[in-house]
């Protein structure tokens, strides 16, 4: 799962970061520096990144693959929403240090991720603030399309099972 980034994961995670949201008004060093503070993680489909219950000591971003948020709905695994590349992952737990209320699981085959440790974060908080004030926007416009999905697909359904009030 988790492995130590070589030279080769570090040209092609740099150049993967450049082009995201998050790192837009980064420099390459800071780019670079952000990379110190992450671990990569491979995944299988089917694999759990993390389960319900669990308190969020870490913060995913997605590099390539798909991952579910998923629940237990009696006996059943129920999809909330899928992340792709670019998306961050496990924002409320990590933040508000609550229970997750979601399983994080792997949806496709060489799912990699981006593991930023709730231990790293801090330590980047106090040296590098402009890097870390980057991760919290970011987690801030993670939470808005996460909320803008579930609550357009929840308006959705609802108008499929109770049609439409005149």
């Amino acid at each position: 799962m988790a492995r130590g980034n070589s030279e080769s994961d570090q040209i092609m995670l740099s150049q993967f970061l450049s082009h995201q949201y998050l790192c837009e008004s980064l420099t390459v060093s800071e780019v670079q520096m952000l990379l110190d503070y992450l671990t990569l993680l491979d995944f299988e489909k089917g694999d759990i990144l993390s389960d319900i219950g669990d308190i969020g000591d870490a913060l995913y971003f997605v590099v390539q693959g798909e991952i579910a948020l998923t629940f237990d709905d009696h006996g059943q695994e129920s999809e909330i929403v899928r992340a792709g590349p670019g998306e961050m992952l496990g924002e409320m737990s990590f933040f508000d240090k609550q229970p997750r209320s979601v399983r994080l699981v792997a949806k496709a085959p060489g799912t990699q991720v981006l593991k930023l440790s709730r231990i790293k974060y801090k330590r980047m908080k106090v040296e590098h603030p402009y890097i870390a004030l980057n991760i919290v926007e970011h987690a801030i416009i993670s939470l808005d399309k996460l909320f803008r999905r579930v609550s357009t697909s929840y308006a959705q359904f609802s108008h499929y099972l109770y049609g439409t009030a005149k």
